[in-house]
């Protein structure tokens, strides 16, 4: 079954990977100084500000207004910590409706950056529906959590990697899989076991000549469905009758 494909998608990958070349190639123009490897590509942030557009254009079609989604103050109170930056969050009315965490992992190192992409996921999701559970956000349903990383396409994203087995063996999904096939299980879990309510994986390649490409290796991690469920619950709180 083919992923349907979401108009401004492309457009934004496009975007997400021309900002972090301009940033990479504008940092330390001043200063003289720049980040070692990949990091210069990010430090500058607004690498996802072409993703949370098109996300807010899907909420506010949903008969959200504008003025309640919010991109660049989107701190939010925590249960384990004082509080938590997310990169787009949703507040109509006093209630907190909706949250998104886009991430990004173009390499080269993805051994380290993918357990430490597990470890900051599980625990923002822990510690806001902990928050939630204590009434930080009272009143008010349960909020919609979103999960979205950018996986680069890449032979070493998508080579098949031996787990460390010392002790005891690692699930069977686990053993030779790569890091996108790793990715996979990961959102499928947050989701199943709701962790959170919307998570995609969105594989992205930009070549020597500037083109970008994106593919979708799960239709249930799809853009799509992201994109429906969260219109779905923004539209339930909007339309209350409908």
């Amino acid at each position: 079954m083919r992923a349907r494909r979401t108009p401004n998608l492309q457009q934004a990958v496009s975007e997400f990977w021309s900002v972090r070349t301009s940033q990479s190639r504008r940092q330390g123009r001043r200063t003289g100084l720049k980040d070692t490897g990949l990091r210069a590509a990010v430090t500058g942030g607004h690498q996802f500000d072409s993703l949370t557009r098109v996300l807010r254009q899907i909420i506010v079609s949903s008969g959200i207004p504008d003025k309640d989604i919010h991109t660049d103050v989107t701190v939010v109170p925590g249960f384990y910590r004082p509080s938590k930056e997310w990169d787009l969050v949703v507040v109509a009315n006093g209630i907190l409706l909706a949250v998104v965490e886009c991430k990004a992992h173009i390499g080269p190192s993805f051994g380290n950056n993918y357990n430490n992409r597990v470890e900051e996921a599980l625990g923002s999701s822990v510690d806001l529906l902990a928050a939630y559970r204590e009434g930080a956000f009272s009143p008010g349903r349960r909020p919609w959590l979103g999960w979205l990383m950018l996986l680069e396409d890449v032979p070493r994203s998508n080579t098949p990697v031996k787990a460390s087995e010392p002790h005891f063996p690692v699930r069977s999904e686990y053993r030779d899989a790569s890091y996108a096939q790793r990715y996979e299980h990961f959102c499928t879990k947050l989701l199943r076991d709701r962790l959170y309510d919307g998570a995609c994986l969105l594989l992205t390649a930009r070549s020597d000549t500037g083109r970008v490409s994106y593919r979708e290796p799960s239709v249930e991690l799809g853009f799509a469905n992201f994109a429906a469920s969260l219109s779905a619950h923004t539209h339930a709180f909007a339309q209350p009758d409908a």
